[in-house]
């Protein structure tokens, strides 16, 4: 073979690979039941195809071939660890099913159903909520540990020890490589959809470090959704999808040039992307006409207000607070009354935005939350209190972990001692 037909080969390849590797990966896990196996089946097959491809040519449905392939290597490394003589079930069992199926027609049937069947697997309730992540980004998204750990900040071989011991309790726990029945389906897609919004969430406002954004990981909790959405076009997942792609949508705003932090009252909304923009209203429109409304869907309606308004000034903020007010009823929590109370504030001012927040005074769950003390100094600042302001600063500060945020409310605090209030001591 001549080099450039050998660099074309392995040119197509590694496009087939990045494209069908996560496909064949959920296949060969559901004919092989293991995923370290199942993951060094998969690549010993990619290893084949670069040796036969190029004297045979590549096969016309080469997704097949690679799962055919996966799944006899294996087979072939069982048939050598066992003796002549003996045959484990286990190598029966898949003897048995190589015998009797088409490799390149039955091995892939329900296809569609590996993929959602690796996806509840990896989210299963029985997993911690660290684990279904570092999983999910592991053998869904083929992120490497190297890169999840460094996405969230942790050491390499504590994001692997987490990927190992979720491995081993699905095996030991014999969690079910299935996806969930119709009446098990609802909690079970919940669960999904939190680790995918967990994600996202990570991605598109970083918890802690020195970037406001982590795009790889926003566009992986956009990837997940878009697989879910055209796998079960749940109302709640599109309502999910569509809450991603508004924000999404945004991303380029939310900082200047200098990659400091810019308000939604203060954003370009020329740098809004239209395309996103007019994709999340579509699956939002989608969701409305399901059967039933969810959290994720009055979300994304109550971002989509904002999306689709040409300036600030113009935000309707009796509907944003009417989408609050039923999403306070399906979803109870802190952080919607939170948010709920920014709203007012934006309608009916400072001082009934400030009553809101200081009736959620003692609750446990705000206490260390920055940005409610960071949304009290806005009001306090508002109203002409600038010592009080300063005093809800520096608890913001106390409690912020992340660079970019924290030089805002920084400057923001300064510029009230700038205006003679005398500063507290960061506590």
């Amino acid at each position: 073979m001549n080099p450039r037909t050998a660099a074309g080969l392995s040119a197509r390849i590694d496009a087939i690979y990045r494209t069908e590797s996560r496909r064949i990966l959920a296949t060969l896990i559901r004919l092989l039941g293991d995923f370290d196996q199942a993951e060094e089946a998969m690549h010993e097959a990619f290893a084949a195809a670069v040796e036969q491809w190029a004297s045979d040519g590549i096969p016309d449905n080469p997704r097949a071939w690679l799962v055919s392939t996966g799944r006899f290597k294996f087979i072939d490394k069982l048939r050598r660890r066992t003796r002549f003589d003996t045959l484990t079930p286990e190598l029966v069992r898949l003897q048995d099913d190589a015998r009797s199926n088409d490799p390149a027609a039955s091995e892939l049937d329900g296809l569609e159903d590996d993929r959602l069947r690796l996806i509840f697997t990896c989210c299963h309730p029985a997993l911690s909520t660290d684990a279904q992540v570092a999983l999910t980004l592991r053998e869904i998204c083929d992120l490497t540990t190297e890169e999840i750990a460094r996405s969230y900040l942790a050491a390499p071989s504590t994001l692997a020890q987490r990927i190992v011991r979720a491995k081993a309790k699905i095996k030991r726990a014999r969690i079910p490589y299935e996806v969930p029945s119709p009446a098990e389906l609802p909690d079970r897609l919940e669960a999904v959809l939190r680790v995918v919004y967990l994600v996202f969430n990570e991605g598109y406002a970083a918890s802690s470090g020195d970037t406001l954004t982590r795009q790889d990981l926003s566009g992986e909790a956009i990837r997940l959704g878009r697989l879910l959405a055209e796998l079960l076009p749940d109302p709640d997942v599109l309502g999910l999808l569509a809450l991603m792609l508004f924000h999404e949508a945004r991303r380029a705003a939310r900082t200047d040039d200098t990659g400091e932090l810019v308000r939604l009252e203060d954003q370009d909304r020329k740098l809004w992307d239209n395309a996103t923009i007019a994709e999340a209203n579509t699956l939002l429109d989608r969701a409305f006409a399901g059967q039933r409304i969810g959290a994720y869907t009055l979300q994304a309606a109550i971002i989509g207000v904002h999306a689709n308004t040409a300036t600030a000034a113009d935000t309707d903020w009796n509907q944003i607070i009417a989408l609050y007010d039923l999403l306070l009823r399906l979803q109870p929590s802190p952080i919607v009354q939170l948010n709920r109370a920014a709203a007012v504030s934006m309608r009916d001012g400072p001082q009934a935005g400030l009553a809101l927040l200081d009736a959620l005074a003692t609750d446990e769950a705000l206490a260390t939350f920055h940005p409610y003390h960071a949304a009290r100094a806005e009001l306090l600042r508002q109203l002409g209190d600038p010592a009080a302001a300063d005093h809800a600063y520096v608890q913001a500060l106390h409690y912020v972990s992340q660079t970019v945020e924290r030089r805002f409310l920084e400057k923001r605090r300064e510029s009230l001692q700038l205006a003679g209030t005398k500063p507290l001591r960061p506590g």
